[in-house]
C-alpha cells in the first residue's frame, strides 16, 4: 500500500482528488497549505511543486501534481475503485482521459473567472463588473451542455459514479458559493444533490470543513465572494 499525502486547501480543485481517495477507502493523509499566508510559495512548499499549487499529492514520498495526472494514477493504481469506467480500448480509456483535461484545461479556468475575478484585474471594482460577468457567460454555455449530458443518466458515464462526476461536484459548489444563477440547470442540481449523498463525498467536506475551522481560528479563512 502506497504511503499518500495530498495537499489541500478549502473551495480549491483539491477537492477533487480528496474525493476520490476518499471513494477508494486507502488511508491518507491531508497537509492543510495556508493560501491567504502565501504557504503555496514557501521554499518548502516550492520544492515539492515549483509550480506553488495545490493539489499535490505525495506517493511514497514522490510529489505528483495536477488533477488529471493525480486522478489517472490513482484510478491505474486501484482499478477496482471504479474511479472511471473501465475501458476496452485504447481510445475510449483516452476519451476518459479527455474528459477529465476538459474539467480541469477548459471548465476550471472558467469557474476561475466566475469565482477569483481578481487574479485578471487587481482593481476589485473592475473585476467584478468586467471579469466576472464574462465569466458567467462563458460558463453558461458550459453548464448548458454538461446539463443536456445529464439526461440520459444523473451521472457523467450514464448510471455509474466516476471521478468526472467529482470533478462537477466540486466546479458547481464553487460557482453557486459566490452567486452562479445555476436554476435553468435542472439536471446538474440533481446530479449536486446525489453527490451530496455519497459517503465519500461526506467525509471529504468534514475533512475541508475542519480545515476552514483551522484557518478560521487563525484569523486566515478567506470565505467565497
Amino acid at each position: 500500500m502506497p504511503d499518500l499525502k495530498l495537499f489541500v486547501a478549502p473551495n480549491t480543485c483539491a477537492r477533487v482528488p480528496t474525493i476520490a481517495l476518499e471513494e477508494i477507502g486507502v488511508p491518507f493523509d491531508t497537509e492543510l497549505i495556508r493560501t491567504a499566508a502565501n504557504q503555496q510559495n514557501s521554499a518548502e512548499f516550492l520544492k515539492l511543486n515549483p509550480k506553488g499549487k495545490v493539489p499535490t499529492l505525495l506517493i511514497n514520498g514522490t510529489p505528483l501534481t495536477e488533477n488529471v495526472a493525480i486522478l489517472s494514477w490513482l484510478n491505474a493504481t486501484f482499478p477496482d475503485a471504479g474511479l472511471l469506467p473501465r475501458s476496452n480500448s485504447a481510445l475510449e480509456a483516452l476519451q476518459q482521459t479527455a474528459d477529465l483535461a476538459f474539467f480541469s484545461a477548459t471548465v476550471h479556468p472558467t469557474v476561475t473567472r466566475v469565482a477569483m475575478p481578481l487574479k485578471f484585474i487587481e482593481d476589485k471594482e473592475l473585476s467584478f463588473e468586467i471579469v466576472r460577468p464574462v465569466g458567467i457567460e462563458a460558463m453558461n454555455k458550459i453548464m448548458a451542455m454538461i446539463d443536456a449530458r445529464l439526461k440520459s443518466g444523473p451521472w457523467w458515464y450514464g448510471d455509474a459514479w466516476s471521478v468526472v462526476d467529482g470533478y462537477l461536484f466540486w466546479v458547481w459548489a464553487r460557482i453557486l458559493g459566490v452567486g452562479y444563477p445555476g436554476d435553468a440547470y435542472r439536471n446538474i442540481q440533481r446530479h449536486h444533490d446525489l453527490s451530496i449523498a455519497r459517503p465519500a463525498i461526506q467525509r471529504a467536506m468534514l475533512r475541508e470543513e475542519k480545515n476552514i475551522e483551522i484557518l478560521k481560528s487563525e484569523g486566515l479563512y478567506i470565505p467565497p465572494r
